[in-house]
């Protein structure tokens, strides 16, 4: 269906793409991931539009070739007045219509052929998206997705995450060659996100999705294409085999780099002995010895193996180094909050917040946890009181909220107190932003890059309370990891607003949980438990919990080079998928 062939692509200031080939066949469920930054929305607008770019290589695509796109960021337009069916039927309808009016014209008009012409080119299009059954597919759609309750509910009084599955659902219900949904799990609750799994599984069309959201990936894909450093691994087959394929990768690597370096030593320890005889006598064979050793021994540094995607990214993400208070201490405090929009979100909401607890606000979309984030950072709402000697600082789920999306971020950094543009850079390469990141605008940075940015600057605050609202989304894999070990070692206080459920399993001491218009207090053991019941197979999830345990003892053992333990502990991850 698609075909690369030796990609190079770039910015005057930065590389992305060097040789890179793949293929997108038909039906494959491709997942591509990658580093934040490494280039995979640009790669993948390449595909759309690749007569937008100027590039080396080939993109062939075939001739008849209609690609779908839902973008990460959906945008509502709350005037649009019509129901959630309606919104999902007006391409249909559309087409329709367009017929009706071409056979009009051609029942009176003298000369017919382009007439004819445009009307079999839309009867194509109504045949290829199955234009006769709508109705019938868009009610199928909606109970796949658990939302047929909400036909005949306006667009403007849905969830965002119900609207950002719509799109994708107006997508597929389309029937493209190819769909590509750009990171569609960013934001969606627990329900939503079961959801979407739901419809990617269902739908049997082609799927290109990027996407870091690690319960999608080990559910959904047959394909992983992982982009790293400028070029792609292909890897056929779904995202568990390819952790573990990678892991025996590196395994293989780092044996046969401890062969290559004994030989490079002995090699080495040659030629220091032929080059001693070579100046004690003179003698022409004993040259020609030598040098044919140090040719072995160069080419022997020369084919070292280069891994991209071995080694990849972590970002070395560290929160402030604040003292742990010794008295119990009362940060935030919240009496009576309430508020309703169109109609009310959340009312009677009280609850303490005391310094050292990390704790994490979780809801369903559209429930109002952002907004009483916004509420609590104006600080002048009288239900809201923050301890006035205390220092906090934010991320903002809204890129350009916090951060002036115009000013490079050379000037942001600046702005924030911090020093020359060598020590920024030096400073961002920790958080796995690149040199020419300091000349780029803000805005012109992945939603990745400019959270690892706010986190940067985050870290440089002294805050003592952290007010962190959705900070995984656009993170990485690596990313995420590397912020939830950062919030188990900060020692101030957390309050997050999170749909990751790893995030707030693994990091809060209690959960606000929002349902029924208020917040109630949760244990962290019970929240839980009531993830497992409602939305996740519970076997999974603590298999996945053990996975991501032997994973991280596996990178620890390749730190201390003990390749012995490395087998073993492979052994133990591929023998959980095989049960």
């Amino acid at each position: 269906m698609i075909r690369v062939e030796n990609l190079s692509y770039g910015f005057p200031a930065k590389d992305l793409y060097s040789d890179i080939s793949f293929t997108i066949e038909t039906g494959q469920h491709c997942a591509l991931i990658g580093s934040n930054g490494t280039g995979k929305s640009t790669l993948v607008d390449m595909l759309i539009h690749p007569d937008k770019y100027l590039y080396d290589g080939k993109i062939i695509r075939d001739e008849d070739c209609r690609i779908g796109y839902a973008s990460q960021f959906s945008i509502r337009d709350k005037s649009q007045d019509c129901t959630v069916f309606e919104f999902l039927s007006r391409r249909f309808t559309d087409i329709r219509k367009e017929i009706d009016g071409v056979c009009e014209e051609m029942a009176s008009a003298e000369e017919a052929e382009a007439l004819f012409e445009r009307y079999q080119e839309l009867l194509d299009i109504n045949e290829a998206m199955d234009g006769d059954n709508y109705e019938s597919n868009i009610l199928k759609q909606l109970n796949v997705a658990q939302m047929g309750d909400l036909k005949e509910t306006g667009l403007s009084q849905i969830s965002g995450g119900e609207y950002k599955l719509l799109q994708i659902m107006r997508e597929m219900l389309l029937s493209p060659n190819l769909l590509v949904l750009d990171e569609p799990d960013v934001f969606l609750d627990f329900a939503n996100l079961n959801s979407l799994c739901r419809l990617i599984n269902e739908y049997k069309g082609t799927l290109l999705v990027v996407t870091h959201n690690r319960y999608l990936l080990n559910h959904c894909f047959n394909k992983i294409l992982h982009l790293e450093n400028g070029e792609i691994q292909e890897f056929e087959g779904n995202y568990n085999e390819y952790r573990c394929a990678g892991f025996r990768e590196k395994l293989k690597l780092r044996m046969q780099h401890v062969e290559e370096q004994e030989e490079i030593a002995r090699t080495e320890r040659m030629v220091e002995i032929l080059r001693k005889r070579a100046s004690d006598m003179v003698n022409p064979e004993i040259g020609k010895s030598v040098n044919a050793k140090q040719s072995q021994l160069d080419r022997l540094l020369a084919r070292q193996i280069k891994a991209p995607f071995i080694e990849v990214r972590e970002p070395e993400i560290v929160l402030p180094d604040v003292e742990a208070g010794e008295a119990p201490r009362t940060l935030l405090k919240i009496t009576d909050y309430q508020v309703d929009f169109d109609k009310e979100l959340l009312r009677n909401v009280s609850f303490e917040l005391n310094a050292g607890e990390k704790v994490a606000i979780v809801g369903a979309n559209g429930t109002g946890k952002t907004t009483l984030i916004r509420d609590i950072l104006k600080n002048d709402n009288p239900s809201i009181h923050i301890d006035e000697n205390i220092r906090y600082a934010c991320l903002s789920q809204l890129q350009g909220e916090s951060v002036d999306e115009d000013k490079t971020v050379y000037q942001v950094m600046q702005d924030h107190g911090f020093g020359s543009k060598e020590s920024i850079k030096e400073y961002l390469a920790k958080y796995c932003l690149e040199a020419e990141v300091a000349d780029q605008k803000v805005g012109q940075l992945s939603g990745g890059e400019q959270n690892l940015l706010q986190l940067a600057m985050i870290a440089e605050s002294g805050a003592e309370l952290l007010i962190l609202d959705e900070p995984t989304s656009h993170l990485d894999i690596y990313g995420q990891t590397a912020l939830e070990n950062a919030i188990a070692d900060y020692k101030g206080t957390v309050l997050m607003v999170s749909h990751d459920f790893y995030l707030a399993a693994n990091c809060a001491d209690y959960v606000l949980l929002v349902e029924d218009n208020t917040v109630r207090r949760m244990r962290t053991r019970n929240f839980r438990r009531m993830v497992y019941e409602k939305y996740f197979d519970s076997k999974y999830l603590e298999t996945d919990k053990r996975k991501q345990e032997l994973e991280r003892l596996i990178t620890a053992a390749f730190r201390k080079d003990d390749l012995i333990a490395v087998e073993k502990l492979c052994d133990e991850l591929e023998a959980i998928d095989r049960f």
